[in-house]
C-alpha cells in the first residue's frame, strides 16, 4: 500500500498549542526553526533542544488563530509541555495540550479527496491550503496532512472514504521513511542533535534566526564541526520492524554504531531510518540488534546534504 492512494488517522501524534500575544516571540527563543518564516500558508518542521543541543522533541509547527500548534509523538507531549511552561512564566503565552481538539489524517495521493472537501491541494513541502476550519499541509511529494476540528472528524472521515481506501498507520510511516524525515520518539529523546537526523536538510533548522536553546552547539556543528553520525535509510529483509532506539552493530567495529530512529513494514520486510557513524556505513557491514543480528541493506535518501545551502535558511 506504500505507493498507492490511501488515508489513515495519525493516531501516533498529539498537538501542543502555544497561544497568546507573545507566542511567536516565546517560541523563537526555544525552537530550531524560524518562526518569522511562518504564516497562514507556510508550516515548518522543527525541534526543541537542551542547552547541549540534544533534541527533546521534533514536530511540525503550524500557525493557527492566535498562536501555533505543534504535532509531535504522544509520549513526548506531556514532558515537553511541562518543560516549556517553566520558561513561559513571564511571557504572554499559554501552553496547552490540544490533542483532543483535533483529528489529523495522512493522505497519500489524495488530491481528489481534498478537492471534494473544498481544499486546493498544496504542492510545495510545508505549504498550507485552507478551507476554514480545515487545512491541509504538503509534507513530502504526494503526501498531505489534513487537520480537522474534532467535532467534524466523523463527517470528514466518511467523505475521505468515498475517494480513498483507509490504510494502516504503518503505510504512512513508510512514506515518511522514504522521504527521509526523521523524528524524535520517546526512546530517542535527548539522544540526537538536529543534524544527526538530517533536520537541517529538510528545513527544520534556521541558521539565521539568532539565539535559541541549544543554538550554540547546533551552529558550531554546522559551521565548524565534522558530523560523524547522521541519518541513513536501510532495508531489513527478515523479522519485524524494529522499535526506535534499537541499536545497530558493525562486526567490523565490534560495537554499536548507531540507533534506529523510525521503522515500518514494507512489501520486502521493513525499512528504517537510523543514525549511524559514517565510517561504519562505508564498511557496509551493518546488523540489527547485535553483531550477529540480521543484515541491513543501505538504501538511498531523496536529498543530498549541502552545508552551504542549509546555512542560507
Amino acid at each position: 500500500m506504500a505507493d498507492s492512494a490511501f488515508f489513515c488517522p495519525l493516531s501516533h501524534e498529539g498537538v501542543l498549542a502555544v497561544r497568546g500575544s507573545d507566542a511567536g516571540k516565546f517560541l523563537q527563543g526555544q525552537l530550531t526553526c524560524n518562526i518569522n518564516y511562518l504564516d497562514e500558508h507556510t508550516s515548518s518542521l522543527g525541534a526543541r533542544c537542551m542547552v547541549k543541543g540534544r533534541m527533546q522533541s521534533s514536530f511540525r509547527i503550524v500557525p493557527h488563530a492566535d498562536g501555533f500548534v505543534l504535532a509531535m509523538t504522544h509520549e513526548l507531549l506531556e514532558p515537553q509541555l511541562a518543560d516549556l511552561k517553566k520558561y513561559a512564566v513571564f511571557s504572554k503565552a499559554k501552553l496547552t495540550d490540544e490533542s483532543s481538539a483535533w483529528a489529523r489524517f495522512g493522505l497519500q495521493h489524495g488530491d481528489k479527496a481534498l478537492q471534494a472537501l473544498g481544499i486546493e491541494p498544496p504542492t510545495q513541502d510545508g505549504a498550507i491550503s485552507r478551507h476554514d476550519p480545515l487545512f491541509a499541509i504538503a509534507v513530502s511529494p504526494g503526501r498531505t496532512e489534513l487537520w480537522v476540528p474534532a467535532e467534524q472528524a466523523a463527517a470528514v472521515r466518511e467523505q475521505l472514504a468515498e475517494h480513498l481506501d483507509e490504510g494502516p498507520l504503518d503505510a504512512w510511516l513508510l512514506g515518511q521513511i522514504r522521504a527521509g524525515i526523521g523524528q524524535v520518539m520517546a526512546q530517542t529523546r535527548e539522544l540526537f542533535i538536529p543534524q544527526m537526523i538530517n533536520l537541517q536538510a529538510v528545513g527544520g533548522v534556521s541558521f539565521k534566526k539568532g539565539c535559541y536553546t541549544g543554538q550554540e552547539i547546533v551552529a558550531r556543528m554546522q559551521y565548524l564541526g565534522k558530523l560523524k553520525r547522521r541519518l541513513y535509510r536501510l532495508a531489513l529483509a527478515e523479522g519485524t520492524a524494529p522499535a526506535p532506539g534499537t541499536e545497530v552493530f558493525s562486526p567490523t567495529h565490534a560495537s554499536s554504531v548507531g540507533e534506529v530512529v523510525l521503522a515500518a513494514t514494507s512489501a520486502q520486510g521493513s525499512e528504517l531510518l537510523a543514525v549511524l557513524t559514517a565510517d561504519a556505513v562505508a564498511d557496509d557491514n551493518l546488523h540489527l540488534g547485535s553483531p550477529e543480528g540480521p543484515r541491513l541493506e543501505l538504501l538511498s535518501l531523496p536529498y543530498e546534504l549541502d552545508r552551504d545551502r542549509e546555512i542560507q535558511r
